[in-house]
């Protein structure tokens, strides 16, 4: 295919890396093919495997530029919209249907578009005999400047570097780089002197005024001499303390990147990173190639700043990330994995917190003697602080291996969150205690009643109990107790399985779960907790849940001194009847004889 070459034409491709650099290339001739590799011999060369090698092309057709899907797998989008082929306009975004990978604008210069590195480059041929050798001058402090800005040198010796480039070409005395702190306010981070001086932040004072004026009108502020200025920056006071005759501001703002999901007509500017500030006691004269090279100066720095804030973003992102990962483990880690299955119990669990971390939990313990606790808790909220709480919980409700009175833990406990109100949450917990004769000992301190699944018929036997623990300072917790009878099944669960919502917000609710567990006889525990899990997951339907889902089944066989006496009992009851079968066939043969 012939190609045409474009004479004379400022058509720009900004090309914006994955990780936030930027390169700019000339569109030359057309048509300007755009892929991964050069053996389909691509102009433009793109890094990312995802993308095809012949991916898209730019042509021109009665003088506009169209770009073409060429075979870019995953679609062409211009400004978050697929297309097969679109008429480009000025500074439309080109993606390749990926999240993390190119992002290309198109720049066409039709006379008004000078504030750009690639329109400056095109021009240097053109600058005016007035100032040969200072033009270039000042195009060559541009390069090394930009160079230096998308480097890999430590920030703070980047930005400082920027600053005395600025300063050079303006040939201003002070140049300072002020950026917002946490409340917002703007502070001096680096403060730099003509020649490359530091100078101390907390030793200058800005003019307020002109960066005022700036921030509010959004746009640069130069004055070549504030003798002939507006009234409000000739008397401002640090102006007229200072002696300033010439002052540069230079907002500096966040660009916002295109969306491939969402339509943008054009990137947008984003928040505000600070304000590049530089000030002279000497009347200034800025040419329109130095208000250019400030302008680019100045889209430079704010990339620089952008980047560098969201690596510190995502560092602190992963820096989370792993801690929240190590809470998580550790949190799995004491959850039981080893359930008691004896002759006299058998028991199951399982925890799906919402969150990476979360406030359920439960726990099985011995305590010796032929009696099992269990215990099954909901803290108030989600994430780390839930899930800090449980680890408080489960450690306390331990403690009664040692021989401690359930009754007695449960009012420590509750006085002690209760005194702590900076902690700010409270929990609901069913703890019970099962010995081998199935009398069982429990304390509901404000959780959903258990499930008591006999003969069949699935009840809420558990309704009596008290405030959750951490919520009422003066709640006061007692035992209360309930005989098991053999085969008798527990269920105990969190809110997260009634509480569970459809995606019309309905909730699965008790009746549903009672419904669920009515008529499981002989279910073995495993197959009992696959029901209601598939239940529950039926009914939500995919629905993003907002709560942990916590199960806990606990079932009671009988104690073998049972099993042993209902054997005894059936024995004599069988040796009874046979004595009694044989004496009546013993009185109907004499009978007979007589």
């Amino acid at each position: 295919m012939s190609e045409t070459v474009l004479p004379g034409e400022d058509t720009v491709l900004e090309v914006v890396s994955p990780d936030g650099a930027r390169r700019y290339v000339r569109v030359t001739q057309t048509p300007f093919l755009i892929g991964r590799g050069a053996e389909t011999g691509n102009h433009l060369q793109l890094s990312d495997r995802r993308i095809s090698r012949n991916c898209a092309a730019i042509v021109i057709e009665a003088n506009r530029f169209y770009i073409e899907d060429r075979g870019q797998r995953r679609g062409l989008y211009i400004n978050g919209e697929k297309v097969e082929s679109r008429e480009l306009q000025n500074g439309d975004v080109i993606t390749f249907g990926l999240e993390d990978s190119y992002e290309i604008l198109f720049r066409f210069s039709s006379g008004s578009d000078e504030a750009s590195i690639p329109h400056l480059l095109t021009q240097m041929e053109h600058i005016t005999s007035s100032e040969p050798s200072g033009g270039l001058r000042k195009l060559n402090e541009l390069l090394k400047a930009s160079a230096l800005l998308h480097s890999q040198l430590p920030l703070d010796e980047v930005l400082a570097h920027m600053l005395d480039q600025a300063l050079s070409i303006t040939d201003a005395d002070r140049g300072l780089l002020l950026e917002p702190d946490a409340t917002g306010m703007l502070k001096v981070k680096l403060a730099r002197r003509s020649g490359g001086l530091r100078l101390p932040p907390e030793s200058v004072t800005p003019s307020q005024t002109a960066i005022q004026l700036a921030l509010r009108q959004e746009a640069p502020v130069i004055t070549e001499d504030l003798a002939q200025a507006e009234m409000d920056l000739q008397a401002a006071q640090s102006i007229v303390a200072q002696r300033l005759r010439a002052v540069v501001v230079l907002p500096l703002w966040a660009m916002a990147r295109a969306n491939t999901q969402e339509s943008m007509v054009n990137i947008k500017r984003g928040e505000s990173l600070g304000v590049l500030y530089l000030d002279s006691r000497r009347p200034a004269a800025f040419s329109k190639l130095d208000r250019q090279i400030l302008d680019v100066l100045a889209g430079d720095a704010s990339t620089t700043l952008h980047n560098a804030r969201l690596i510190e973003r995502e560092r602190e992102r992963q820096r989370l990330e792993q801690e929240i990962n190590i809470a998580r483990d550790i949190q799995q880690a004491l959850l039981p994995r080893d359930f008691p299955n004896t002759p006299e119990f058998a028991v199951t669990g399982v925890n799906f917190p919402c969150l990476s971390v979360g406030g359920d939990y439960f726990d099985v313990f011995s305590l010796g003697d032929g009696r099992t606790a269990f215990v099954i808790a909901d803290v108030s909220g989600k994430g780390l602080g839930a899930a800090i709480v449980t680890t408080m919980l489960q450690g306390a409700l331990s403690g009664m291996t040692l021989g401690t009175d359930p009754a007695r833990v449960f009012n420590h406990v509750n006085r002690f969150l209760c005194n702590h109100t900076e902690v700010g949450r409270y929990a609901t917990v069913f703890f019970g205690l099962l010995d081998n004769d199935g009398h069982l000992e429990f304390i509901n301190a404000g959780h959903p009643s258990p499930f008591l699944i006999r003969r069949g018929a699935a009840e809420e036997a558990f309704t009596e109990g008290s405030f959750p623990v951490g919520l009422v300072p003066e709640a006061q917790y007692t035992a209360a107790c309930l005989k098991l009878e053999p085969g008798d099944t527990l269920v105990l669960f969190t809110d997260g399985v009634t509480e569970a919502m459809d995606p019309d917000d309905e909730l699965f609710g008790v009746p549903r779960l009672k419904q669920v567990l009515t008529g499981q006889v002989e279910c073995p525990l495993e197959n009992l907790q696959k029901c209601v899990l598939e239940a529950v997951e039926n009914f939500t339907r995919g629905a993003r849940q907002a709560d942990d889902l916590t199960l806990l089944i606990v079932r009671y066989r009988a104690t073998t001194a049972s099993a042993k006496q209902d054997t005894d009992v059936s024995e004599s009851a069988s040796a009874s009847s046979s004595r009694s079968v044989a004496l009546r066939a013993t009185q109907q043969a004499g009978g007979g004889s007589s």
